[in-house]
Order: C-alpha cells, then structure tokens, then sequence
C-alpha cells in the first residue's frame, strides 16, 4: 500500500457495462494495480446513497480489521491502566 490514506485516493481506473447476466469485467488497468487475480474474492457494498458499489478485497478488509484489534488492544489496556486503584486522579500521568 502506498504512503496515501486508504480512503483519500480516489480516482477513476477505468470503466465497464453490466452483462444481460449482471456479470461486470474488471478492466485490466485495475486488475494490475490492484493486483486482482482470478479467484480474488471481493466483497461488495452498498455505497454513494444507494447509487454506487465499492468492492474491497478480503485480504484488505483482514488487515483492516487486525489493525483496529491491535488499536482496540491498546485503548484497553489504557483504560484500564486509567481506571486501576494505582492511578491517582487529578494529576496527570506521565506515561
């Protein structure tokens, strides 16, 4: 993944037309890019209103969400460093 936020490059990577049996064609500038091999699994999502999709690869949204686990981790284990009988309130701790 580049130095750019996942969600502050948008662009366009090309365009494509619905089959008659709903089927869509990745175009191949996209596929490279985002290195979308036959048997990438995709999970679609309602987005824009009602008026869009977005398709995210599942290995991105696995790293996504271990990500937010290990974030998670460390809010609660500040929590509860905040919270244990140890901490005295009305100083600030420098941690």
């Amino acid at each position: 993944m580049k130095d750019k936020g996942v969600w502050l490059e948008n662009r366009c990577l090309g365009s494509t037309t619905v089959g008659p049996r709903g089927q869509v064609v990745i175009p191949v500038n996209a596929r490279k890019e985002m290195g979308i091999d036959a048997g990438t699994t995709l999970l679609v999502f309602k987005s824009f209103h009602g008026q869009g999709l977005v398709l995210l690869k599942v290995d991105a949204i696995e790293q996504m969400l271990a990500m937010v686990s290990e974030r998670l981790t460390d809010f609660e284990k500040l929590v509860k460093d905040y919270k244990s009988p140890k901490a005295t309130r009305g100083k600030e701790r420098a941690d």
